[in-house]
């Protein structure tokens, strides 16, 4: 487990080793998050840890003290992590982490613990989660039904499956089931891989043999690129789809010429400049990757970065809300902070327009997406 130290834009306290033990009450408000900034799921959690470079150093007149800690993609460390903040640093909320399984992890702590929890990737939000947790990311319905679409305006029947054997790849391909099959569409083959493989060969040669009209690609970060350049170095002609999870420069960057043409659901932040000045999400999303891309270089932006953006564009107005009725370090402060995620309406941030409720945890709409496909080596929105 490592820990990260951010620049002073969000202040000189910003991170800092495990505190004291605290008084019931604090003058800060703590903010822990545990992401995924080694290992295979690095290309997810970096940029989540990267963007908040560009977050507030305090809201409502309060300092934020953020302490930032990797977990390496894996559900245990996160586990700790996510301990640590509840017991160690009293932390009045916890984020993570950029993979499915560790945000499961997290999210299981938060609500034992009694505190709210911004996950930073797509996860189930079964009952025993749902009170203290929401998801940033896009739920996978609503990113997949522009997928499904698609597939049908093209005149798609039979479809293919290569995804993750995790949880991931479990909610992509269900939700595959859920939607596409009874929009008249049959699924022939379902091919899985973990994470860390370097090869796809057996699971692609099979796709290519069932010869199915589209494939999608239950995948994130830069291991979605991995089935895309298989399938078509095997010689697939056929449409392939990719996931929210793979849109990032870096999915280009690894897959190349294979990429040209892929049709790709994503979020608003991959292209804010062709959204309408209407647009709720345009004028966070661009200032996130103006910010982003001034640092990392042009083209550097990601969807990822956008969770962990978007989650304190929605602390900065849901702490002055909870501010009214309580303190920092208090369970009351913790519980306003709940109270307000509810009450707050039209939360804009640069990956849709959050409207949270007890059931609706992703507090999303058909705003939080868009299709992308891949034109000479860049993004293109799909009209």
């Amino acid at each position: 487990m490592k820990r990260f130290y951010l620049t002073a834009a969000i202040t000189a306290a910003a991170l800092a080793l495990p505190a004291l033990p605290a008084l019931a009450q604090t003058s800060e408000v703590t903010i822990g998050i545990t992401t995924t900034t080694t290992g295979p799921g690095a290309a997810l959690g970096i940029p989540e840890r990267n963007s908040l470079e560009f977050v507030p150093k305090e809201i409502g007149g309060v300092p934020l003290k953020v302490i930032v800690l990797d977990d390496g993609g894996d559900p245990t460390t996160a586990t700790t992590n996510a301990r640590r903040f509840v017991t160690e640093s009293k932390a009045d909320t916890i984020m993570g982490s950029a993979l499915t399984p560790p945000t499961i992890a997290v999210s299981n702590v938060a609500n034992e613990a009694g505190i709210p929890h911004f996950g930073l990737a797509p996860f189930p939000i079964t009952p025993e989660r749902m009170k203290w947790s929401v998801a940033m990311p896009q739920p996978i319905p609503i990113v997949g039904k522009v997928l499904y679409d698609h597939m049908k305006s093209k005149g798609i029947k039979t479809l293919g499956y290569i995804g993750y054997s995790d949880s991931y790849g479990d909610l992509w391909f269900n939700d595959l089931k859920a939607q596409a099959v009874p929009m008249g569409m049959t699924i022939v083959d379902e091919e899985r891989f973990a994470r860390p493989d370097t090869s796809v060969t057996g699971q692609v040669l099979k796709l290519v043999a069932a010869n199915p009209d589209a494939i999608l690609v239950g995948a994130s970060g830069t291991a979605a690129a991995l089935p895309q350049t298989e399938l078509r170095e095997r010689g697939y002609q056929g449409l392939i789809y990719q996931t929210h999870g793979a849109a990032s420069m870096d999915f280009i960057r690894i897959a190349g010429k294979a990429a040209e043409g892929v049709l790709m659901a994503s979020g608003p932040v991959m292209d804010p400049e062709d959204q309408p000045d209407t647009a709720l999400t345009k004028k966070p999303g661009l200032a996130l990757n103006s910010a982003y891309e001034a640092k990392y270089g042009p083209n550097s932006r990601s969807q990822f970065a956008g969770h962990s953006y978007d989650a304190f564009e929605i602390l900065k107005r849901i702490i002055p809300a909870a501010l009214k009725t309580a303190k920092p370090g208090t369970p009351e402060f913790r519980e306003a902070i709940r109270q307000a995620l509810l009450t707050e309406k039209e939360l804009a941030a640069s990956q849709g327009v959050y409207n949270f409720t007890e059931k609706d945890r992703y507090g999303l709409d058909e705003r939080s997406r868009i299709l992308l496909t891949v034109k000479n080596g860049k993004y293109s929105l799909v009209k």
